[in-house]
């Protein structure tokens, strides 16, 4: 695709292996040279100061996704179906199936159940005192919750996490760490699909609903499998993510931790600073409609966007001394959920099950320790933790 001479080109590769555990420079340099840059490896335009990433999120109707969110046309073709991949009226109807499941007050009816799997988890991870922050804690939670939420069937949970992640890792571009994931990718969707034949669902789950919905023909039967597993992948990874990187960060700034300890009505913030922080999706992508001026630059029609989240989340524009971590930071406008029409339906649920847990561990945990080498997933769109060694130095007195 032409681009006009007047928009800077970046040529260094952002989803390499070292730009994927390192991204923060590159967005910097993305981010210094303008608000549009061409990514000459990428073939696409990215967005990733603040102001024009939020602009575009919002602007659904010139930058749309149901040709996919991803830089991979394989990928985004298995991706059909599903309400990241759709818009307008296809989207809010798919959307509509399953939002009676997410809405808040839905949301606040599982509060219960979430504090009692997570009080179970805190007490598993005490005893150990050395744990693994994202096995033991960061997807212990939500993999005791969005399975049986989803109504995934018990047989198909053991290559959950690896399905998920590789879910993700597909909307890359076409690398070597897309090439193996979306023949994982491919692999969850062939065994959703048995599922919707089979109807082999848990009762009383989104699951169902999906099916209702195909038998009142309100949605078409072929679509069931990808919605099936709609808010499955995006449920685990991100929380996951949003998880690790609060355990992660509390361990590197005791003083944070204590004052969450002091005041756990810090915890809503901190989770929002957290995600500015962390950002657990890195980009995802849209495709113009039309010409259209974004930042004093023009995006010609048909072109390619990359919304760069986790550059807009550090975009000193935006945010006061961005690169340091700090919860009592006003962090709500993070665009970590994205924003918009597309905004993470499932956030509400993402945002309760880290309070919750981080709410429990502030009670009974003194202090958070690092206790090894973390290392980081790969992983070309989830920023998020593989392990995570901590030790957990119990409370003497449990706060209340």
């Amino acid at each position: 695709m032409a681009t006009d001479i007047s928009t800077p080109q970046y040529r260094a590769n952002i989803y390499s292996t070292e730009a994927i555990l390192d991204p923060y420079p590159h967005y910097a340099e993305l981010r210094a040279l303008g608000p549009v840059v061409w990514l000459a490896r990428h073939r696409v335009f990215a967005v990733s100061r603040y102001a024009e990433c939020k602009s575009v999120l919002l602007d659904d109707e010139t930058f749309i996704s149901g040709d996919g969110v991803g830089l991979n046309p394989v990928a985004n073709k298995l991706g059909q179906g599903t309400t990241l991949n759709s818009d307008g009226d296809e989207h809010t109807l798919k959307r509509s199936v399953l939002a009676h499941r997410l809405t808040p007050k839905a949301v606040r009816k599982m509060t219960s159940a979430i504090e009692e799997k997570a009080e179970s988890i805190v007490e598993n991870a005490l005893r150990k005192q050395w744990v693994d922050g994202v096995d033991d804690l960061a997807t212990a939670l939500p993999m005791s919750i969005v399975p049986d939420l989803v109504g995934w069937p018990e047989d198909g949970r053991d290559d959950l996490l690896r399905w998920a992640g590789a879910t993700f890792d597909a909307l890359g571009p076409i690398n070597r760490h897309a090439v193996g994931a979306t023949k994982a990718a491919a692999e969850m969707l062939a065994f959703s699909k048995r599922v919707v034949r089979e109807r082999s669902v848990l009762p009383g789950s989104m699951g169902e609903d999906v099916l209702i919905a195909a038998d009142e023909n309100k949605i078409d039967k072929s679509q069931c499998p990808a919605l099936m597993i709609d808010y499955l992948a995006p449920s685990l990874d991100t929380t996951i993510g949003a998880i690790s990187g609060a355990l992660n960060l509390f361990a590197q700034h005791p003083d944070q931790w204590q004052a969450v300890r002091e005041n756990p009505d810090l915890i809503p913030n901190a989770v929002n600073e957290v995600v500015r922080f962390e950002s657990p999706i890195r980009a995802f992508s849209r495709r113009a409609t039309r010409d259209t001026d974004v930042g004093g630059s023009m995006i010609p029609a048909g072109g390619r966007v990359l919304v760069v989240y986790a550059s807009a989340n550090r975009d000193p524009r935006e945010w006061h001394d961005p690169d340091s971590f700090d919860i009592t930071r006003d962090a709500a406008r993070q665009l970590g959920f994205g924003s918009g029409t597309h905004g993470c339906a499932g956030q509400g649920l993402a945002r309760l099950e880290t309070q919750t847990i981080l709410r429990i561990l502030a009670r009974r945990v003194a202090r958070i320790e690092p206790a090894g080498s973390a290392e980081r997933a790969i992983n070309n769109v989830i920023h998020r933790y593989e392990r995570l060694p901590l030790k957990l130095v119990a409370a003497g007195k449990a706060l209340s």
